[in-house]
């Protein structure tokens, strides 16, 4: 398999918009919008849905918290899908967007978990500094995940399969409950 199938933390891309969904007032309605558009995974440190199905849901962060602005508490282009970790401890910060910057080009990731600023950019210092990305929990945590990821890609390609996989209960853009009054980017919803 490709080298960035087995370290997913190594993959860290820009995330472009293919969504427009607009005018719900809760902007927790936007969720399946949101699973989708972020291909089910934290949009700061790649996490993945399908890793956290036991414990904590994902959340829904505001790029410029509700807090600074409370008029986008409800614009889908200030919404972005973000593990509890990286949602909790970004609070009301203004991270560098990735809908902006692609983050592999800002982060350098290494097999034994270790994560640093590529050329020392403010963009991916900023991003270790106010995530904890660089915490020896983490570190350790995405070393273990390296290694186990790249173990079963080697000798257990169907559980690396199951633990890559998409989630179950993939949602239904087409469905007129998830059907938003506005979408600015129909085609979104038909591209696979």
């Amino acid at each position: 398999p490709p080298r960035s199938t087995l370290f997913p933390y190594t993959t860290l891309f820009r995330s472009t918009r293919r969504h427009g969904p607009s005018g719900w007032k809760d902007y927790r309605r936007y969720r399946e919008w949101l699973r989708d558009e972020f291909s089910f995974r934290c949009v700061y440190c790649l996490e993945r849905e399908t890793w956290r199905e036991m414990r904590e849901p994902m959340h829904i962060d505001h790029f410029e918290p509700q807090a600074i602005r409370k008029d986008l508490k409800a614009d889908y282009t200030n919404l972005l899908y973000a593990c509890p970790a990286c949602n909790g401890l970004k609070s009301d910060t203004i991270l560098p967007d990735p809908c902006a910057i692609a983050l592999g080009n800002s982060l350098q990731i290494y097999e034994d978990g270790r994560i640093e600023a590529k050329n020392k950019n403010p963009e991916g210092q900023t991003l270790i500094d106010e995530l904890a990305l660089d915490n020896s929990l983490t570190v350790a945590r995405r070393r273990c995940m390296i290694g186990m990821l790249r173990t079963l890609a080697e000798f257990n390609w169907p559980i690396f399969v199951e633990w890559m996989r998409y989630p179950k209960n993939l949602p239904n853009l087409d469905d007129k409950q998830n059907k938003p009054p506005c979408n600015d980017k129909p085609e979104g919803v038909d591209r696979k």
